[in-house]
């Protein structure tokens, strides 16, 4: 593991046990077994559905698993899958959690750029959720493996905030402000992260091999796109305020689309 990617880890193993616990509640967890197709934006859920009307059996393979709903999701929802992450800690808490509903998902530490321990045109579906791209800075080799790993007429749908968010800061006056340009794509910070655009992803993905079959921008569901969730010292808004940060005319940043999703086949 090279210095950047140790980084990464390291940090990601510190916030699993800060403010990261939160994703992992009784509540959260009775809700997405509740509700398994919560875990996907209704977009990103209708390109699955695309890929794959029927999950049960398929194999799935979600690299930079996170908080790992997205994995439990694909298991409630019949697929068997592999959770791979480069933070041993947040696996290790989603195997626990697993372990403790009996959910039987195979849980492999590996960085997405590699996918070191999955085998070669194993899986039916790869999919990776919001926040993944930032962490990557290789989109080739990220790419490269995704299709490796997939079988012949495989599908990758990947989702994640829509590049185009990213020039402006969220400031609590909701006045665009634009605080690098489109093209600044970094690294940004101590644990480097990256700010890629639409056609570095979608580049990278045919590039690799991947044939683009659907791209979706869309909006967020609701107005909690706008809250910073990592920081505990927030004001909770009421229900009024919250839908006005879904509306363009009092939140102009709203007039941007927050997500893209793009589905693309080996």
């Amino acid at each position: 593991m090279d210095d950047r990617s140790a980084l990464i880890r390291d940090q990601w193993n510190e916030w699993s046990e800060t403010w990261y616990k939160r994703y992992r509640t009784g509540e959260v967890i009775a809700g997405l077994i509740a509700r398994p197709e919560s875990a996907f934006h209704p977009a990103t859920l209708a390109l699955i559905k695309r890929a794959l009307p029927d999950l049960r059996g398929k194999r799935v393979c979600v690299p930079s698993s996170g908080n790992n709903h997205a994995v439990f999701a694909f298991h409630l929802l019949g697929a068997r899958v592999t959770s791979c992450d480069i933070s041993d800690r947040q696996l290790d808490n989603s195997r626990a959690i697993a372990l403790q509903h009996g959910w039987a998902i195979d849980f492999v530490q590996a960085d997405t750029m590699r996918l070191d321990a999955a085998a070669d045109g194993a899986y039916d579906l790869v999919y990776t959720s919001n926040g993944v791209h930032v962490w990557i800075s290789d989109l080739p080799a990220m790419y490269g493996s995704i299709r490796r790993v997939l079988k012949d007429g495989g599908a990758c749908v990947m989702y994640d905030e829509h590049p185009f968010t990213r020039p402006f800061d969220y400031n609590a006056d909701r006045k665009l402000r634009v605080v690098r340009p489109y093209d600044g794509t970094g690294p940004f910070g101590d644990v480097p992260r990256y700010t890629w655009r639409v056609q570095d992803i979608a580049n990278a993905m045919s590039g690799a091999g991947l044939r683009i079959a659907r791209i979706e921008e869309t909006y967020a569901e609701d107005g909690s796109f706008w809250i910073d969730e990592s920081r505990d010292d927030q004001t909770p808004l009421s229900p009024e305020e919250l839908e006005a940060l879904g509306d363009w005319r009092a939140n102009p940043l709203a007039a941007l689309p927050q997500w893209l999703s793009i589905y693309a086949v080996k």
